[in-house]
């Protein structure tokens, strides 16, 4: 991410939640915010690109925006599922980005939401969002700078309870981490976590796909730092108190909502999502 200006991957995540809006095949999805949350020529593409395809002329790039759309479509299905079976009293959304589940959930209306985010980022979505109405009880919105500031700091200076049962959302934001900035998330994660919390992560597992991906991300100024197989998540989950429930990669979490949906993300094995759970009994990490 570039100075000044927010996320690039946060808002090509957004256009495609925006772009599958009305045009999946999986009933389950739902996002009305996320049109909203675009910043204006995002939004000119998005309407540009679903304009495209109902005429037919997109050909292979309609095809290759419908992969990123039934992406989107799967990540946001499988998270949402653990924010309704948890019904916890607080979501913290690391790197929330121009994530609308704030405003869109109506589960969340027990819930307090911290959305975590880069100033620069947080800042632009902010002025967006003021339009849309709350569907989470309170919304809190924290500034991190992860080169300067302290997570923990900026948390508890939220008023983030950590003796309350928590469910963080750690989507689309590992990946562009280094292992020790990675660690350094997680002990926060696991000291602020009462029984009864949960971990939602998207990771990318190591695959050939990854060197196209992490070139084209490195063009974008947010190069790729880490991967893990589905055996060292859940080993590193562990060591800091959680352990993982369910772990799938997009394909398989597709194959559960909808044949389409499942085709268009075949390629995309490296995408995973585990859902971990605070260990009963657990002491927390020091």
């Amino acid at each position: 991410m570039k100075a000044g200006r927010e996320s690039r991957t946060a808002v090509m995540v957004c256009a495609a939640r925006a772009a599958a809006q009305g045009r999946t095949t999986v009933a389950e999805f739902d996002d009305p915010t996320a049109m909203a949350l675009l910043p204006e020529d995002a939004r000119e593409k998005v309407g540009r690109l679903r304009a495209a395809g109902r005429d037919g002329k997109a050909g292979i790039r309609e095809a290759a925006a419908a992969t990123r759309r039934e992406m989107a479509v799967v990540r946001t299905v499988a998270i949402d599922r653990a924010v309704r079976e948890t019904a916890a009293p607080q979501l913290v959304i690391l790197g929330a980005g121009l994530d609308g589940r704030a405003w869109r959930m109506k589960e969340l209306a027990g819930t307090t939401v911290f959305e975590v985010d880069h100033p620069d980022s947080q800042a632009a979505k902010r002025a967006r969002a003021a339009a849309l109405t709350p569907t989470a009880r309170e919304i809190r919105f924290v500034a991190v700078d992860f080169t300067r500031d302290s997570l923990e700091e900026k948390l508890a200076g939220a008023d983030h309870d950590p003796e309350l049962p928590t469910i963080w959302i750690w989507e689309g934001v590992v990946m562009y981490l280094s292992r020790a900035a990675i660690e350094a998330t997680l002990a926060v994660v696991g000291r602020r976590s009462a029984a009864g919390s949960r971990l939602a992560v998207l990771y990318h597992a190591p695959a050939p796909l990854l060197t196209l991906a992490g070139w084209f991300l490195r063009f974008l100024g947010e190069p790729l730092r880490s991967a893990f197989d589905a055996a060292q998540m859940k080993a590193l989950l562990a060591a800091h108190g959680f352990a993982v429930t369910r772990d799938g990669s997009l394909p398989e979490i597709a194959a559960g909502l909808s044949a389409e949906t499942a085709h268009a993300v075949r390629a995309l094995r490296h995408l995973r999502i585990a859902i971990a759970d605070r260990t009963d009994g657990a002491e927390r990490p020091a």
